[in-house]
C-alpha cells in the first residue's frame, strides 16, 4: 500500500519516523513541514493523488478542513488516518472500508504495543454484514453504492433485506442472518443484486468475476475467437475487467489461436481433463464433444470447473459455427 505520513513540526516528524519503522511491508513516505513543504495545501492535492492511504499526525479539525476540498467519492478517495503524537490512538477518517483505513487502523495497533483504534463504522462496531467489505474481499466490482447505506442502515436496524443471486454465492455469506434469497425476477431498487449483470432498477449491485469456458474447432484463428468474445461481452453488458480467466478441454492445450487469443488480452487459461469434466453432474446443453472426445461438453463444464461458485451464469453461444462460449462464476 502506497502511504503518505504527513507531519507538521519536529515532534510529529519523529512520531512519524517511528510510525515508518512499524509499516515496513508498505511504500511509505514520510513529509515533514519546511523540509518538504511550508503550506500543506501546495502540495497535498499531489499526496491525495498519489497515494492510497494518507496518515496524518495533527490534530483532527485541521485534517478535516484539509482535505474537504479533495474529497471526491467512497470509491475514489484514499484512506485517511489521524494519529496522535504517542502513536497510542488511531482514527479512520474516511475509506473505512473501500480504501482500507479501518483494515490499516487494526494493522497499526497490532504492530504498535497499546495503540487503539478508534473504527467509528457502524457495521464494524455491530458486527453486521457490509456488503462493500464482502465485495472487496472477494474481488467483486460494486455498482450503484449510493445504495450502500440504506441497506447497511436497514441491516442495523434488524430488518431483513432481500438478496437476488445464486445458490452457492448465497450459501458463502457468512452473516446472513438478516439476508432473505430471493429468485432474480422479484429483484426490486432496495434490495441486493449479486451477480456479473446489470439490472435497469439500479439496485445495489456486486459484480463476481466471471469465468469464460471456450470451444473451438481445430486450427481457428486468433481473431475470430477475439471477435466472438467481444460480440459476446456486448450482448451480456459485460466488461473485460469482469473476466477473470479462460478455460477449455486439454485437447486444445495446442491451438494456436486460442493461446493467442488468451496472451493479447492477459488472461490466465486453464484446461480440464476428460474425468475432471465428466465428473460435474450438471446437466449441459447438448454438445459434439460427447461425439468426438466422449466429454459432456467442452464451454459450459470447463467455465464451471475454473469458477470460484461453480454456478454456470451464461449458457453456452455458437459463434461463426466455429466457437462456443459460456460463463461461470
Amino acid at each position: 500500500m502506497k502511504i503518505a505520513i504527513i507531519s507538521i513540526n519536529d515532534v510529529s516528524f519523529k512520531a512519524a519516523l517511528r510510525l515508518a519503522s512499524f509499516l515496513k511491508n508498505h511504500d511509505v513516505k514520510i513529509y515533514k513541514k519546511d523540509r518538504d513543504f511550508i503550506k500543506l495545501d501546495d502540495i497535498l492535492k499531489d499526496i491525495w493523488e498519489k497515494s492510497e492511504a494518507l496518515i496524518f499526525i495533527m490534530a483532527i479539525g485541521a485534517v478535516v478542513r484539509k482535505v474537504a476540498s479533495l474529497l471526491k467519492n467512497k470509491s475514489e478517495d484514499p484512506a485517511v488516518l489521524v494519529m496522535t503524537l504517542d502513536l497510542l490512538k488511531v482514527v479512520p477518517l474516511l475509506g473505512g472500508h473501500l480504501g482500507g483505513a479501518n483494515e490499516l487502523s487494526v494493522e497499526i495497533c497490532k504492530k504498535i504495543k497499546g495503540c487503539i483504534p478508534f473504527i467509528t463504522t457502524a457495521t464494524d462496531q455491530m458486527d453486521v454484514l457490509s456488503f462493500d467489505m464482502f465485495a472487496k474481499e472477494r474481488g467483486f466490482l460494486i455498482e450503484n453504492l449510493f445504495r450502500l447505506s440504506k441497506v447497511s442502515n436497514a441491516l442495523l436496524n434488524g430488518k431483513e433485506i432481500e438478496v437476488a443471486t445464486y445458490e452457492n454465492i448465497f450459501k458463502s455469506i457468512e452473516k446472513k442472518n438478516n439476508l432473505k434469497l430471493i429468485p432474480f425476477e422479484r429483484l426490486d431498487e432496495n434490495s441486493v443484486l449479486i451477480s456479473p449483470f446489470s439490472n435497469p432498477l439500479k439496485p445495489l449491485t456486486l459484480k463476481p468475476p466471471l469465468f469464460i469456458g471456450i470451444g473451438c474447432n481445430r486450427g481457428v484463428c486468433r481473431e475470430k475467437i477475439k471477435r466472438a468474445f467481444l460480440i459476446f461481452l456486448e450482448k451480456y453488458s459485460l466488461k473485460r475487467e469482469q473476466i477473470k480467466a479462460l478455460a477449455s478441454f486439454e485437447a486444445k492445450k495446442s491451438e494456436k489461436g486460442l493461446l493467442e487469443f488468451a496472451e493479447e488480452f492477459k488472461l490466465e487459461i486453464k484446461f480440464f481433463d476428460k474425468e475432471s469434466i465428466n465428473s460435474l453432474e450438471s446437466d449441459f446443453s447438448r454438445s459434439f464433444a460427447k461425439k468426438y472426445f466422449d466429454i459432456k461438453g467442452v464451454a459450459e463444464p470447463s467455465a464451471v470447473l475454473a469458477s470460484r461458485y461453480r454456478e454456470l451464469v451464461i449458457k453456452k453461444e455458437s459463434f461463426f459455427k466455429e466457437i462456443t462460449i459460456a460463463g461461470a462464476v
